[in-house]
């Protein structure tokens, strides 16, 4: 979208649009929510930024629709966290290399009176089937985000079917931040990346009750957006990008990211 605006404007202007981006040093990540609302863009940003002289505009949505707007060619880049969605847009043509870049996992949220009585278990199959059998409320984000995606996962590993949604299962449509609010407002379990948790502050009565299991496992990978798809993809400068993130210096930003000094993402392109 932010594309198709300027080229509107450029055309009124009669400006050539290739002489504007040739001109313009910054590119556009569509990525998901967990990397904003965690806090990493604001410090890691600024420093990309201070040693390249490249702004990078993020779009911070879910995973689903943030390789939505790379297939729509309105981003240059996408940093993402759902490999099988990532390897199907590679597959498509729509980019050609896919970079892990870290991981952290996903944790499952609930109140600490906890009716399902999850607490301290290490599976998180076991865990869902239990909220199921209660019918506590389970807050969704709903939103095909990587989140959202592997959620749906474990509900399927459990063999609880969520679709459509039993009463008690809550669909926000909304990012991490928003669905952690309704959770802490119904006293409802949910599923979230441990970075967002950190930074999270309206907490209420929500505490982590699972966690360390294999299967919460949570990796973020980074890709070009084709520009034999789309000429006006900024190959250079988002390769410079890309190639930051995996370098010596990026990785190491990234794990000195944290938060009351716990670390949200362990960096591993470099493994």
């Amino acid at each position: 979208m932010f594309r198709r605006l300027l080229l509107v404007t450029l055309v009124a202007l009669s400006i050539p649009a290739a002489q504007v981006y040739a001109q313009e040093k910054s590119i556009v990540v569509s990525s998901t929510t967990s990397t904003e609302q965690s806090g990493l863009f604001n410090y890691l940003l600024p420093i990309f930024k201070m040693k390249t002289g490249i702004e990078v505009k993020v779009v911070a949505v879910g995973t689903g629709q943030a390789l939505d707007i790379g297939r729509r060619g309105d981003a240059d880049v996408v940093f993402v966290h759902d490999k099988p969605a990532e390897e199907k847009f590679i597959d498509e043509g729509f980019s050609t290399k896919r970079y892990e870049v870290m991981y952290n996992d996903f944790v499952l949220i609930g109140p600490k009176s906890d009716p399902a009585k999850i607490a301290g278990g290490k599976d998180i199959q076991v865990a869902l089937q239990k909220i199921a059998a209660a019918q506590a409320p389970f807050v969704s984000r709903a939103d095909k985000s990587g989140t959202h995606a592997a959620e749906l996962r474990y509900w399927k590993g459990a063999g609880v079917s969520v679709s459509p949604g039993p009463s008690w299962y809550k669909e926000t449509g909304s990012g991490m931040g928003p669905a952690l609010n309704t959770a802490s407002a119904m006293n409802g379990y949910i599923l979230a990346d441990r970075g967002t948790w950190l930074s999270f502050k309206n907490r209420g009565d929500l505490a982590i009750l699972v966690q360390g299991d294999p299967k919460l496992f949570n990796q973020y990978g980074v890709m070009l957006v084709n520009p034999a798809k789309f000429s006006h993809v900024k190959k250079a400068q988002g390769q410079e990008f890309i190639d930051w993130l995996i370098s010596k210096n990026g990785q190491d930003v990234i794990a000195s990211y944290k938060i009351d000094g716990e670390q949200l993402f362990f960096p591993n392109a470099r493994k």
